[in-house]
This record gives C-alpha cells, sequence and structure tokens, in this order.
C-alpha cells in the first residue's frame, strides 16, 4: 500500500460506510486520485458501489483554506438543478476517524479534459465541448442562490474591491519581491472598478480540468472542485476562464496565438456572446477591467506558490516553477488595463 493510502484507515472507514447504508459486508479498497491539489481526494470502492472521499490536509492550516465544508454544502445545495453535480452522500466532522474532516460523494466515471487545445479531437467534437463549458457556466449564474439555501454563503455585493484588497494584502505582505507589473495593478484596479453591481453564485475557478466530461459525450455529469466558490459577480467567474484565450500554451494552460477556427475552438468573443445570449449579460464594455481583474488575482496565487516555496512549505513538487509564471501574467494584465483606459478615452 503506498504512503497516502496507509494514511487512511480502511477498516474504520469499511465501518464508517457501513452505518451510513453506503456498503455491504465486502472490502473495501482505496486508492489516491490526481487532482484537487490542496485537498487530499481517494476512490473508494466496495463491490460495485464506487466513491470519492475529500479530506482536508493534516496539520495547522489558514483559516479559511481547504473549506471542505463548503465544497460539500454547495455541491449539495445544487442537486437537482441545472449545474451537474456529483451526488453528495455524507459529511463527518469526526476526525478521529480519518484525522480531519471529510466528505463522501459520487465518483463520476468520465473524462476529464487537461490540454485545452484538445488534441486528438475532430473540430466538431471540441466546439461541442467548448458550447457544453459555456451551458454550464451559464447555468450556474442563474441559480437562484438564496432558494437554494446559500444566502449566507458569502457576502452579497462589492465583490472585486474586496478581492482586489485580499489579493494585494497578501502581495504586500510577502517576503518575495513583486513586479512592477503586479505593483502598477495593485494600484490602478481599486480605481477602475465598474459601477454597477451584481451577484451570483460563482465556482471560483472554472476550467476545463474542473469538469467531469461524459466518456463519449460532450456532455459535463460534474462540476468539480468548489474550494473557492462564494457569492460573487458573475463575469469574475466568466472572465477568470477566459483568461485562457490571452495565455500562451508555452506560458500556462492556455490557447492565444492557436488557430482557433481551424481547431473549431469558438474565439473569445464568439465564447463570449454564446454567454450574453444564453444570460442576458453583455460583459463587453468592460471585459478588459475583468481580464486585467483576473490576470492580478491568478498573479497573486502564483506568487503565494513561489512564497510557500521559499519557505519551504509548498504541497506541490513544481512550486517553484509555478510560481515564476506570476510575473509574465501581471504584464498581460497590464496590458488588459492599458487597453481598457484606452477604451475608455
Amino acid at each position: 500500500m503506498s504512503a497516502p493510502q496507509a494514511s487512511l484507515p480502511i477498516e474504520a472507514l469499511a465501518h464508517y460506510l457501513q452505518t451510513q447504508g453506503l456498503a455491504g459486508n465486502g472490502s473495501l479498497t482505496l486508492s489516491p486520485l490526481s487532482g484537487g491539489q490542496s485537498n487530499p481526494t481517494f476512490r473508494l470502492s466496495t463491490g460495485n458501489r464506487h466513491y470519492v472521499l475529500r479530506k482536508k490536509p493534516p496539520g495547522q492550516l489558514v483559516a479559511s483554506a481547504h473549506a471542505i465544508d463548503r465544497e460539500y454544502r454547495v455541491m449539495k445545495a445544487l442537486q437537482g438543478s441545472g449545474v451537474p453535480v456529483p451526488r453528495m452522500f455524507a459529511y463527518c466532522e469526526d476526525e478521529s476517524l480519518v484525522g480531519t474532516p471529510f466528505y463522501l460523494m459520487e465518483f463520476l466515471d468520465g473524462r476529464v479534459l487537461v490540454d485545452q487545445a484538445l488534441p486528438g479531437m475532430a473540430p466538431a467534437e471540441r466546439s461541442a465541448i467548448y458550447r457544453e463549458m459555456n451551458r454550464v457556466i451559464a447555468a450556474l449564474h442563474r441559480v437562484d442562490y438564496a432558494a437554494a439555501g446559500l444566502a449566507s454563503y458569502g457576502k452579497p455585493g462589492n465583490y472585486f474591491a474586496r478581492q482586489i484588497t485580499r489579493w494585494s494584502r497578501q502581495c504586500r505582505e510577502s517576503t518575495l519581491p513583486v513586479n512592477a507589473a503586479m505593483q502598477q495593478l495593485m494600484a490602478w484596479l481599486p480605481e477602475h472598478v465598474p459601477a454597477g453591481d451584481e451577484t451570483t453564485l460563482v465556482h471560483g475557478d472554472y476550467r476545463l480540468d474542473n469538469l467531469v466530461f461524459h466518456p463519449t459525450e460532450a456532455r459535463v455529469l460534474g462540476v468539480l472542485d468548489w474550494e473557492l466558490s462564494t457569492l460573487g459577480h458573475p463575469l469574475a467567474d466568466l472572465s477568470y476562464q477566459c483568461m485562457a484565450w490571452r495565455i500562451a500554451p508555452a506560458l500556462w494552460r492556455g490557447i492565444a496565438g492557436l488557430d482557433l477556427a481551424a481547431l473549431g475552438i469558438p474565439s473569445e468573443a464568439e465564447y463570449v456572446a454564446m454567454y450574453a445570449e444564453a444570460t442576458g449579460r453583455d460583459p463587453a464594455e468592460h471585459w478588459e477591467f475583468y481580464l486585467a481583474y483576473n490576470l492580478f488575482r491568478m498573479a497573486a496565487i502564483l506568487h503565494g506558490i513561489a512564497q510557500r516555496a521559499t519557505d519551504g512549505n509548498a504541497t506541490a513538487a513544481d512550486a517553484v516553477e509555478t510560481g515564476r509564471k506570476a510575473g509574465p501574467l501581471a504584464e498581460l494584465g497590464w496590458q488588459c488595463a492599458q487597453r481598457y483606459e484606452a477604451s475608455r478615452r
């Protein structure tokens, strides 16, 4: 048994599943699942039943991080909505069982697609995948969060200002140098938050590899990794995903510079237009601001990863390399800010 498996007590888990009515008397097998960097995730199998166990990591944690209780709450609230999520089975706060709180959910037998260029697919397949991603995020932003029992899930309103303050504070508290573009964004963003506001449920990390697709169809079976979800601005959520159109594959996870028409992937403008048609929201007027904000936010997150690597407590092996991407992303963000300024003149 590997080290991650050995850290979970099989017999105690088997007994827990039996008491929850989720397993018979057969043996239980466990294997670690990749993905979900911050919260250890495992597949449990007993007979022909398969579950996913997601737990907090051990040790001293930042108070607001690793909020698996929030993940469980939001996915439970979305059962039966237009947003596909795995079925939730149990949440356990008893730390004596596996060392930290955990929850159990349905194992979705499907595809997790990582490369946003979707290699090996026909253009029509790629087009269908992107249309489906767009359909699901539009459905998420149509959810009546109060009716779903999520009125207390976050603070409604003033989302951009609060997020900019939060990530700027983290950068200023860092012992690592912050590049010029990041400094410029920290000064510029608070002064240019668009007037008007709207609050919906937002995922916070909506991207291709946080979706499980049907094995053969362009259909999302479930949206995963809700750790950053809250009540926020829907266009912050949409533009987060749309950073991919601005980031080159050589830099990080993007599709900028690819021949999208030949691939069958919609252009950024086409993707945004699909969302506008589905929701009635027109992001165009402040679009470059939204992208500047999200590139700043992502740069700040990566700067934090670099800080943890420097401090010697990063969880991912590639933390140093990942942290180096903060500067180039901030520079892309500053370019968006300058385009936004030019459009307002």
